[in-house]
């Protein structure tokens, strides 16, 4: 029997999945029959989802029919997470198939046995000691070493750096406690499995710098699939370049105090070889002042080029010396040794920054509480193409110095050394590729010209179940008052509904306003506000039904991954049109690029980009069949611009209504619908 005859079995009214309760649903046979062919065919598959189409198993099922060898990866760690421990297990208890599983992380994700043992030695403060405390009783029981066991424990945290390794500072095959190494066993656990579950960070910084795994991996499978895929290009940038940040600088220089105090006391001057790395930086980092500036020539933009070169020379210098006293101990300690490794790494970062932009790349320093220089691609085509053994047309993506190392684009054994279609079979899906039928948003800025698109529409009765309303009497989004007004909007709105309205907001800056002036007004429901608490806090009050009703005003993260089906949510409302934010470097050069081809940057960069973000907000309104709700959008540009039907269509079909009254009258249709429901 063919692959896609044997999927569309299981997809059939009568199949295994309709047995579980699983009912067929027309877009998700589609596409897993795409899916099937492309695995049977080898090449690429760019599948546009709808929200509701069932892309999850649509993919899965015939990946696990078919019994080929594959990687699967997703945005988050957290999607990552319910893949693996979910949807996977789920199918093959369903399906009956013996596939073994592996789950794979960045090194930063597992807890480090030496490391924690160096974090004892350290002074600490009381809470830090207890969180440490607590940390070390998991680290006895743990099988895994994922810190994401741990419940509570934030990433952010002073502790992560300590009780983590890097690229930089592992032992390797010195380390003591190689031998029952987390990050050792995760990767020896994937090389065995049939399926290995891992992140689009861990994929881009892998083809990077070769070390986690991903790359020794990629040759021996037969399909990658990469769910979650409108993040790609935006992620990858990130890896194919090079970063040098002040965190980077100062976590070298804490971890030469300790261990040089611990392991060589007395035999250098260590206090006297950090506080010189430190000084530097701090000269350095007051060239520059704070904010993001763009660095095209030999200086930061508005930072005098001699001096900026004599601070980096000087940082150099100070590496320098301090090194030689690593070089000369080296002998002595495992972990002598690798400092004085990194510092050969780190100089080599700061060489690379001494050093002109290439072309199609762009290069930047920002300055908060952190300093980052950042030498990025202007798109990941390059990185790609070569992957998947497509090729690029002539004038697309960038140059071919993408990566870290020999600057090549490929794996070995990964793509098809005749330059022909790759052997291996590629899907790339996700709700949101795009605004156009071509998905060319997507298509071109991955280097995919020759793969096989396909839009699978939701299967959702947007126009019985949605509308959409923009407010043509507000203010300019440019104006000061449009926060304030827009509040007011909600506040209406929610009242009507006893909350239940998520507020997305393209700024930071927006959303406080727009929470302050909710809470300055009386209301029976609770406003709830990114960052006052974690998320799955605020998540998990939000949908309590049970409790008072809530508005949560929220940003960037909350525009996708965010799955409220019910009566929990049934208004969405996003300040502003989503373009991407002016004054960013690599927006910038995205745009001078465009236009340097003879394109139009804001028709074929800015609009597809705040299209793909819009339908992302939008898609969080109806998450089921019988969800019912509204979306509001306060931007009047999308009533009086030529490029506002352009994104209008890019929505779903919902109703569109005119003025406040008829969205209130949607809305208490909707509450006296929910009341007798649940009645």
């Amino acid at each position: 029997m063919s692959l896609p005859h044997a999927v569309a079995e299981v997809f059939a009214a009568h199949g295994v999945l309709a047995r579980e309760g699983l009912l067929p649903r027309s877009g998700q046979t589609e596409m897993a029959l795409a899916v099937a062919q492309t695995l049977d065919e080898g090449g690429a598959l760019v599948v546009e989802a709808g929200t509701g189409v069932g892309k999850t198993f649509a993919y899965l099922v015939p990946l696990l029919v078919s019994g080929q060898r594959a990687l699967i990866s997703t945005a988050t760690k957290n999607l990552q997470d319910q893949l693996f421990t979910r949807d996977l297990p789920r199918l093959l208890a369903i399906l009956g198939l013996p596939v073994r599983l592996a789950l794979l992380k960045g090194r930063g994700s597992y807890l480090c046995l030496h490391r924690l043992a160096l974090a004892r030695e350290e002074p600490l403060d009381g809470a830090t000691t207890r969180a440490l405390a607590r940390i070390e009783r998991w680290a006895q029981v743990t099988r895994s070493g994922d810190l994401a066991e741990l419940p509570g424990l934030d990433e952010r945290s002073p502790l992560m750096p300590r009780i983590t390794s890097t690229r930089e500072n592992c032992l390797g095959s010195s380390c003591p406690r190689f031998a029952d190494c987390h990050v050792n066993i995760a990767r020896r656990e994937a090389m065995a499995a049939d399926v290995v579950v891992i992140n689009h960070h861990l994929f881009f910084a892998d083809l990077a710098v070769r070390e986690s795994g991903v790359a020794e991996i990629l040759p021996s499978v037969d399909a990658v699939i990469f769910d979650e895929a409108h993040q790609l290009n935006e992620t990858g940038v990130q890896f194919l370049g090079q970063q040098f940040s002040s965190a980077q600088w100062l976590d070298f220089a804490r971890d030469v105090l300790a261990c040089g105090q611990t392991q060589a006391r007395g035999l250098a001057d260590w206090h006297g070889l950090v506080h010189a790395l430190e000084q530097t930086l701090q000269h350095t980092r007051s060239l520059v002042g704070t904010g993001l500036r763009r660095w095209m020539d030999d200086a930061p933009d508005g930072v005098h080029s001699g001096d900026w070169m004599d601070a980096l020379q000087a940082m150099r210098d100070a590496l320098h010396t301090l090194r030689a006293s690593l070089r000369l101990l080296a002998e002595t300690s495992p972990d002598l040794a690798r400092l004085a490794e990194r510092a050969d790494l780190i100089s080599e970062r700061l060489l690379r920054f001494l050093q002109p932009v290439e072309p199609a790349c762009v290069r930047w320093v920002d300055v908060g509480n952190t300093m980052r220089w950042v030498h990025s691609p202007l798109d990941i085509a390059g990185a790609m193409a070569p992957l998947l053994g497509l090729g690029l047309k002539e004038g697309e993506g960038t140059d071919d110095a993408l990566l870290d190392g020999d600057g090549s684009g490929d794996v070995d054994g990964v793509g098809d050394p005749g330059g022909g279609k790759s052997s291996k079979a590629w899907v790339f899906t996700s709700a949101t590729l795009g605004d156009d039928a071509a998905l060319s948003w997507f298509i071109k800025t991955c280097g995919l010209a020759g793969a096989r698109s396909l839009q699978v529409p939701s299967p959702f009765d947007y126009p019985q179940q949605a509308a959409v309303w923009v407010p043509s009497d507000l203010p300019k989004p440019a104006q000061p008052q449009h926060s304030a007004a827009l509040a007011r909007v909600v506040r209406d709105l929610a009242n009507t509904l006893g909350g239940r309205t998520l507020v997305l907001t393209t700024t930071l800056k927006a959303m406080r306003e727009i929470a302050q002036v909710l809470r300055d007004m009386p209301s029976t429901w609770e406003v709830l506000v990114q960052g006052e608490q974690p998320k799955r806090e605020l998540m998990a009050r939000f949908t309590d039904a049970h409790e008072q009703g809530c508005v949560l005003v929220a940003s960037a993260s909350f525009w996708e991954g965010v799955d409220v089906p019910g009566q929990a949510l049934q208004c969405v409302v996003i300040d502003k049109l989503p373009f991407p934010p002016p004054g960013d470097p690599l927006v910038d050069a995205r745009a001078r690029h465009i236009e340097a081809q003879g394109g139009q940057p804001f028709m074929q960069y800015w609009v597809p980009q705040a299209a793909v973000a819009l339908k992302q907000g939008a898609g969080r309104l109806i998450r089921s069949e019988t969800d019912r709700g509204l979306l509001v959008i306060g931007d009047t540009r999308l009533l009086t611009m030529g490029y506002g039907r352009r994104l209008m269509a890019a929505l779903p079909p919902m109703q569109r209504l005119k003025t406040q009254a008829e969205a209130l009258a949607l809305l208490q249709d909707i509450t006296r619908t929910a009341t007798k429901t649940s009645a």
